[in-house]
């Protein structure tokens, strides 16, 4: 898709690095996320500090070219749609075998270098997070890439995403539905304000897990 303009910052950028938003049937406005839904759309770059602002300055209803309302919680219900449509990805991921579950099997996917990405629970101890983040600074010291990792969902959503129980520490593996997981993980990182690119870094040889 060519670039798009952010209706808050004015500036062009790609249609993956913004959200979409329509009004809706009911006169409201409507996030798409999949940028699917009819009509005259508008954009707003994929940070949630610039969603809150575009509705707190009602910046919608004169790009949309018609009165809309706003929801007062519009952030988070993009952010919710962010959280469904990752681990609705990582489900099928899971269904694809491009998923590796519990530390033992996420280490050892890490250090043959299968893992594209790593999950930690909230809850995840941190003897448990230690022990894969010296499987990844090893992968990056001995050339290898650098595998990101997040944490960003609770246990109990983990689990309901892969349909298992007690799932802390999970990788998805470089196959498409792994790749298309990390996607999804990696836009939701992002709107939540975290860096993306928090990986181990093999120069320095430091671990950064977003949290």
């Amino acid at each position: 898709m060519n670039d798009r303009t952010c209706i808050v910052t004015r500036q062009a950028r790609a249609a993956d690095e913004l959200i979409r938003f329509v009004a809706g049937p009911d006169g409201s406005v409507v996030p798409d996320l999949k940028r699917k839904l009819p009509g005259r759309g508008c954009w707003v770059g994929a940070e949630r500090p610039l969603v809150e602002k575009a509705a707190a300055k009602n910046l919608f209803s004169r790009a949309l070219k018609t009165a809309v309302e706003v929801p007062p919680d519009l952030a988070e219900r993009v952010e919710k749609l962010y959280v469904s449509h990752a681990l609705g990805a990582l489900g099928l991921a899971r269904k694809a075998g491009a998923v590796a579950l519990g530390a033992a099997k996420v280490e050892a996917s890490v250090r043959s270098g299968k893992a594209v990405g790593v999950l930690h629970a909230v809850e995840a101890s941190e003897d448990g997070i230690r022990k894969i983040a010296s499987a990844r600074r090893s992968l990056a010291h001995a050339g290898g890439q650098n595998v990101p990792a997040f944490r960003l969902f609770s246990e109990a959503e983990m689990s309901l995403a892969f349909g298992a129980t007690n799932v802390i520490h999970a990788a998805m593996l470089g196959q498409g539905p792994g790749e298309a997981a990390l996607k999804r993980i990696r836009a939701l990182a992002k709107y939540k304000g975290f860096e993306p690119d928090f990986a181990v870094s093999g120069a320095a040889g430091a671990a950064e897990d977003m949290e």
